[in-house]
């Protein structure tokens, strides 16, 4: 029988699908297969444009429940959010209302196909929102206003660290927090107390522009930022042991492989 390798699954929106990517020489997913090679598969189901009403309705085409044989679910990333907090339009409206949001994110992370295969579940807040960078993209391309604000978006951020703190055993990754905290650290003269990188009220980008090349997708450098937060929880299985190179496997070293003393050699 095959042997079926535990998965790491991304799921959110282009947040996630845009992980895949290789930009100045770094790839979100690529660092954490990396990280769990041998170990664990890193699954990307992430998904651009969707949010958590299009997710939830998705989840059971997504994900299965467990199986003998079958993939065990062990690590369950979500980052949703940025397009449920996108102003409400009569054409491709992606808006959610905030408490439906919320309602969304808790009925994804209860679901049953979810809850059956004992995960440790991160929620993920969206990353900040440039609103004077957005603009600009939303007028190119042909929308009469900006499609998000920062201040909008910013509460939906909040929604996710109040249903992490709702849910038990469910960890909170600020990714919010983080990347603006890098982002004002690198605008030197910027008052964070008086006002917020990329909101209009500010007439401050600052270094978001790097993070945020589109007011709304993060560089390779915020994947990079973020990757340093979600590293950490992953790895308590084979870290600080002697053989850290080997614990885990699901398949053995060469040197250490049965068939070896069967006498079959490559």
């Amino acid at each position: 029988m095959a042997v079926p390798y535990p998965q790491v699954v991304l799921f959110g929106d282009s947040l996630f699908q845009g992980a895949a990517k290789t930009a100045d020489g770094f790839s979100f997913q690529g660092a954490l297969q990396d990280q769990c090679m041998r170990r664990f598969d890193v699954v990307n189901r992430g998904f651009s444009g969707y949010n958590t009403s299009n997710a939830l309705k998705a989840l059971p085409q997504i994900f299965a429940m467990p199986t003998e044989g079958g993939p065990k679910l062990r690590y369950l990333f979500i980052l949703l959010g940025a397009n449920d907090a996108s102003l409400k339009r009569s054409v491709d409206n992606q808006h959610v209302p905030r408490p439906k949001f919320k309602e969304n994110l808790t009925r994804i992370i209860t679901h049953p196909n979810i809850t059956a295969h004992k995960p440790k579940i991160f929620l993920i807040t969206p990353p900040p929102l440039d609103e004077m960078r957005m603009k600009v993209v939303d007028l190119e391309n042909g929308y009469h206003d900006v499609s998000r604000k920062a201040k909008i978006s910013a509460s939906y951020s909040e929604a996710v660290r109040e249903v992490a703190a709702e849910n038990p055993g469910v960890t909170l990754i600020d990714l919010w927090k983080a990347l603006m905290a890098a982002a004002i650290e690198k605008t030197p003269g910027f008052d964070p107390a008086v006002a917020v990188l990329g909101d209009p009220e500010s007439e401050v980008r600052g270094y978001l522009e790097q993070l945020l090349p589109d007011g709304l997708h993060m560089s390779a450098e915020a994947y990079r930022i973020f990757y340093d937060m979600v590293q950490p929880h992953l790895g308590s299985e084979w870290a600080d042991t002697r053989e850290e190179d080997k614990v885990g496997y699901l398949l053995p070293d060469w040197r250490d492989a049965p068939w070896l003393e069967e006498g079959i050699q490559s």
